[in-house]
């Protein structure tokens, strides 16, 4: 009576982080490095702007978002990427990013592709949302390594003609989670020049995007554009938990071609659940403001200096370009999560609970992800224990 289609899944990655660690007592003060929820301040009129807009909590919000915030995104996507996009037809908020990069599935993906079952393309390892829309649209999800081989992305020029016959979708993460690495301009040539040729759409979730080390990330509009390639082609994702450092507020928006977003946009008002006025009204304005973006980034950027310093010279070691993970080779993720629990207290995530099994191995094995979202003092204590633990 119920249905196969998810009956394989492993479970979740932090009920499986629970169920490895918690039947442990730890071996020190407990340090919670493990989900990426930003921990630096959000900007401090947020709350103003919610009790100024709370009236709007009696009415029920347009599920397309009202056109002040459809300008604001916009705007926002003009002045970071030079891309002009129509504010009523091109864009659409959503509640959390997760949503639309579940939701592009259901709406975009087709039924058959080349009159057979369509495959989507998702590096490995990857958000796990992703695998679900593949999976839940009957389509085949095939997982592409994204080592260190690599350039932890995901190389999906090498994979055979009959597998890109029949993909509809490729999901790409840049900055990537959880190993940090950025697509480059040439990287997103290559990719849409595949997406053209193969007649595939991109969906990239970019919610990591407004926080680097150097030099701000490329995104795939501004490529797309400047080859001409179909508006359709490309689907993006974005967020304010990570750029605003305000997860609990459940507020992104995808951005496309029209016919892409007018499809998005019709299954939204079947199924979906649009954001509550006062949410819309605070995401207004947090897009259009980049004074605390660029003091989140300042904050991001001496924790990376930090983990250098205290993770220099361990083997492997690189710190990311991007985002506010490290992904640090051991040799084995599991074993290692559960020796820092248990000796020092310290809390990771295990690389193989975001990477899926395939023939050639589960690519995040070897690896733990250690999220820099606590303050630095606590994020610097809470490495030097890590390597104390795994390497000295």
């Amino acid at each position: 009576m119920f249905p196969e289609r998810f009956s394989n899944l492993p479970e979740y990655a932090f009920p499986r982080l629970r169920a490895l660690l918690d039947s442990h007592e730890p071996g020190g003060e407990v340090t919670h490095m493990t989900i990426g929820e930003p921990r630096h301040p959000f900007p401090e009129w947020v709350g103003q702007v919610l009790s100024e807009n709370v009236a709007g909590l009696a009415k029920y919000p347009p599920n397309d978002g009202t056109p002040e915030l459809q300008a604001a995104i916009t705007g926002w996507i003009a002045r970071r990427y030079g891309v002009t996009m129509d504010p009523a037809r091109q864009v659409m908020p959503l509640n959390g990013t997760r949503e639309g990069l579940y939701n592009a599935g259901m709406a975009l993906i087709p039924e058959q592709k080349n009159g057979q079952r369509p495959v989507v393309l998702i590096p490995n390892p990857f958000y796990q949302v992703y695998m679900i829309s593949a999976i839940s649209v009957g389509a085949e999800p095939v997982f592409v390594p994204a080592t260190e081989e690599t350039g932890h992305l995901p190389d999906y020029a090498s994979l055979p003609d009959e597998v890109l016959n029949r993909t509809a979708a490729v999901y790409i993460c840049s900055p990537a989670n959880p190993q940090g690495a950025v697509a480059s301009a040439a990287y997103w040539r290559e990719l849409l020049a595949l997406a053209e040729k193969w007649d595939f759409q991109v969906f990239a979730d970019e919610c990591y995007s407004e926080i680097w080390r150097d030099a701000a990330p490329v995104g795939a509009l501004e490529i797309a554009q400047e080859m001409g390639a179909d508006p359709e082609r490309v689907v993006i994702f974005q967020s304010l938990s990570k750029r605003s450092n305000l997860p609990g507020l459940r507020s992104g928006f995808v951005a496309g071609g029209p016919e892409s977003i007018r499809r998005i946009r019709q299954l939204r008002a079947y199924s979906g659940a649009p954001l509550p006025l006062p949410i819309q009204k605070v995401s207004e304005r947090v897009w259009a403001d980049e004074a605390h973006v660029e003091e989140n980034r300042a904050l991001y950027q001496q924790k990376y200096l930090a983990a250098d310093q205290v993770m220099g010279g361990v083997p492997g070691y690189k710190g990311p370009e991007a985002g506010f993970f490290l992904w640090l080779p051991v040799e084995d993720g599991e074993a290692a999560a559960l020796k820092l629990w248990t000796e020092t207290g310290v809390r990771v995530l295990p690389g193989a609970y975001l990477s899926r099994e395939t023939a050639e191995g589960t690519p995040g094995k070897g690896y733990i992800r250690v999220a820099m979202v606590a303050a630095r003092d606590e994020m610097v204590t809470g490495l030097e224990k890590l390597r104390a633990c795994l390497w000295d």
